[in-house]
């Protein structure tokens, strides 16, 4: 096999799962909660580690951590590639914005589907189709949460191309556009606000893969728009340690 364009390696890496954080810089600390983490590659945004799992029957299985950079274009390049390698379990790891009020900083989500307001997925299906999420990864990032923390919520998020269209809408010229949308997911009982969901859903879909996605809440727009006590939080660990145990779990069960 050739090395795939982008990511810069072939299927000499033994894995078939794989976590995928957006930010390279938060590669390596993942694959710290992993046995036996090794740098394995880097190109453009995609830097990649390998490490293990112990399973309960005494065996270790190869886990991927790649980066895939931010939005939808540059993480659907990572899937099709990863595919083509070997991997076909998903895990994406990264970062959100509360809308609904009960989720705040600190907080997991686990996104059970995605609103595709981004323009990755239209080039791969019509905007009609859901993004939805793997059952198999969904249940077990769940299970793993259950475990570890009370404080997680499971539903639906909103994925975005524009960062700053979401947090300066006023001064983009389809700011009303942007500002009566956002309202409507909120009214009905959208969780949170993310850039790479869809696209991870969409293209795993298509290529019959699984995914599934956990995300740290690193604040509330809409806690601090209306003056309620709004914590934020950059610590990243409980998400991790979430995903390395759902990868655990999914593991165990599709041995059984």
């Amino acid at each position: 096999m050739e090395k795939q364009y982008h990511i810069g390696f072939d299927s000499n890496h033994n894995a078939a799962y794989a976590i995928l954080p957006g930010d390279p810089g938060r590669v390596e600390k993942i694959a710290s909660f992993l046995e036996n983490p090794r740098f394995f590659h880097q190109n453009r945004e995609y830097t990649t580690w390998l490490g293990e799992v112990s399973l309960s029957s005494g065996d270790k299985k190869t886990v991927m951590v790649m980066s895939t950079g931010m939005g939808g274009p540059s993480t659907a390049i990572a899937l099709e590639e990863l595919y083509v390698t070997g991997v076909k379990n998903f895990i994406r790891i990264g970062t959100c914005g509360g809308m609904a009020l009960p989720v705040i900083g600190g907080d997991l989500v686990i996104a059970t589907g995605a609103i595709r307001m981004e323009g990755t997925t239209r080039e791969y299906v019509p905007v009609e189709f859901p993004a939805v999420a793997n059952l198999d990864i969904t249940n077990a990032l769940v299970e793993a949460a259950k475990k570890l923390t009370p404080r997680w919520h499971a539903g639906i998020v909103q994925c975005k191309d524009s960062f700053y269209g979401q947090h300066s809408p006023d001064r983009m010229p389809a700011g009303y556009e942007l500002k009566e949308k956002w309202q409507a997911w909120i009214k009905a009982g959208c969780l949170a606000s993310e850039m790479e969901s869809a696209a991870l859903f969409i293209v795993s879909q298509i290529l019959g893969a699984r995914s599934g996605c956990i995300l740290n809440v690193v604040w509330n727009q809409e806690r601090e728009r209306i003056g309620m006590d709004n914590p934020q939080s950059h610590d990243t660990s409980l998400a991790i340690k979430t995903a390395v145990e759902a990868v655990k779990i999914l593991i165990e069960n599709d041995n059984n």
